[in-house]
């Protein structure tokens, strides 16, 4: 992993985005990270925008614990209701 406080970067984007291969590249302010590039893998655009989505993330958290309150049903039942 490479730490680079924010304003002692002198590498490029492209140059950091080249350097995730060896592990995730943090940026720091004053100690604190504030920017972290790694490696997507297994991963399609829009997989990565809607987890970095937090109006997607609130749906599917509220969806989840409905799921837990209420139960749901199976997904045989939801073909024979479908048709």
């Amino acid at each position: 992993m490479k730490i680079d406080e924010i304003e002692k970067t002198t590498e490029t984007l492209a140059a950091y985005a080249e350097d995730v291969g060896n592990g995730p590249v943090v940026v720091t302010n004053q100690g604190k990270p504030v920017a972290v590039l790694m490696p997507i893998e297994n991963a399609d655009l829009e997989t990565v925008t809607l987890s970095a989505n937090r109006q997607f993330n609130e749906l599917i958290e509220r969806s989840r614990a409905r799921l837990r309150a209420e139960g749901g049903i199976s997904s045989e039942e939801m073909r024979r209701r479908l048709g």
